[in-house]
């Protein structure tokens, strides 16, 4: 197989989620609120079962510079292997 029949066949190609973007297996997205901010860009919210989990912020979050102050609504990503963790996808 030579170079041309690779790049029509597609190899060598990135795809999105060829990083480890993108959602993962078991991952869920649900609304919640800020409740509280603490060290290093992690803020407790609370989610609509009335539950406090700790999250913190996703890199696209970061490098826009989102301010987050308690009261926001925001989207986070529920982790499939730690219920009391996960990651604020955006600001609402």
């Amino acid at each position: 197989m030579g170079a041309d029949e690779a790049l029509k066949a597609g190899a060598g190609k990135r795809g999105p989620g060829a990083r480890g973007q993108g959602r993962g297996a078991g991952a869920r997205a649900v609304e919640a609120v800020v409740v509280e901010e603490r060290p290093s860009q992690v803020f407790e919210v609370l989610l609509p079962t009335q539950q406090k989990i700790l999250a913190h912020l996703v890199g696209t979050v970061k490098r826009n510079f989102v301010r987050l102050v308690p009261g926001d609504r925001v989207e986070v990503e529920l982790s499939p292997h730690d219920p009391t963790r996960g990651r604020i996808m955006r600001k609402l």
